[in-house]
């Protein structure tokens, strides 16, 4: 009778919790946010449904072919762990977010790209945007970096999108702007800023602040180190809440996928 009554809570909470994930990444999905921070919700919601709407029946099948059930133990344990890895990425994240005050003078502010909507920064993006017009204000000396190459389907490339938004909405002089219209990734948005940072007669190994969203911070950290920023001031944008933790669960394989591939 128990056991009754804890596989018909173990499917409600495996309703209830599919159910929240399936529709949050369905939502995105029609909204055109498909990458993996949305796709792999959307899956496991499903997964989690139909295995709470089938329990009794998936149970049982599994209890009568020993080895596929010995397959189907392991899976959930090697699923379990890598749940409990991504709680911890999770937690690592909301108590390790780069929060700098007052901003020490830098030579330049670079601002790392992250996708454009007909013409406009994504929210994700005008947040970035937004922390790093004001430091360019305060210190106009300070030339301001705008990384990001021509996104699917725009004719304006992400760092003419953001100049244009930071002059309208901060009005800071184009003769400050830098533009980096080539990358399409935060590895290449730090490389190709160099040669344009040294032809201002502007080393890397001189105190360069470099914008980004909060969860970024990690790995865009650790990719400007490698690559000779010494002196690399981290700022953290906040992320809209409508994505965050999908865009927190994206970071979790780039940031695994960056490290086996020795971006760091």
């Amino acid at each position: 009778m128990k056991i009754m009554q804890i596989s018909s809570w173990v499917r409600i909470f495996l309703a209830l919790i599919g159910s929240v994930l399936f529709l949050d990444g369905a939502i995105l999905i029609a909204f055109k946010k498909i990458h993996i921070g949305t796709v792999l919700p959307f899956l496991l919601g499903l997964f989690f449904c139909l295995y709470a709407y089938f329990y009794y029946h998936i149970e049982r099948f599994f209890f009568y072919h020993f080895r596929l059930h010995s397959v189907w133990r392991f899976g959930w344990l090697c699923f379990w762990i890598w749940l409990i890895s991504l709680g911890y990425f999770f937690h690592y994240l909301s108590n390790h977010q780069i929060k700098n005050q007052n901003i020490a003078p830098v030579k330049a502010i670079i601002v790392l790209g992250t996708g454009v909507k007909n013409g406009q920064p994504s929210a994700t993006l005008a947040k970035r945007l937004d922390r790093a017009a004001p430091i360019a204000l305060a210190q106009p000396t300070a030339k301001l970096v705008m990384t990001g190459g021509i996104d699917f389907g725009e004719t304006n490339s992400e760092a003419i999108v953001m100049s244009r938004y930071v002059q309208q909405h901060h009005h800071i002089p184009a003769s400050q702007i830098i533009l980096e219209d080539k990358s399409t990734s935060t590895e290449l948005n730090l490389k190709n800023s160099q040669t344009l940072l040294q032809a201002q007669q502007i080393n890397i190994q001189q105190p360069i602040a470099i914008v980004t969203s909060d969860f970024h911070t990690l790995r865009a950290s650790a990719i400007a180190r490698k690559q000779g920023y010494h002196h690399a001031i981290m700022l953290g944008a906040s992320t809209p809440l409508e994505t965050r933790y999908n865009a927190w669960l994206r970071e979790y394989f780039a940031y695994a996928s960056g490290w086996l591939l020795d971006e760091y």
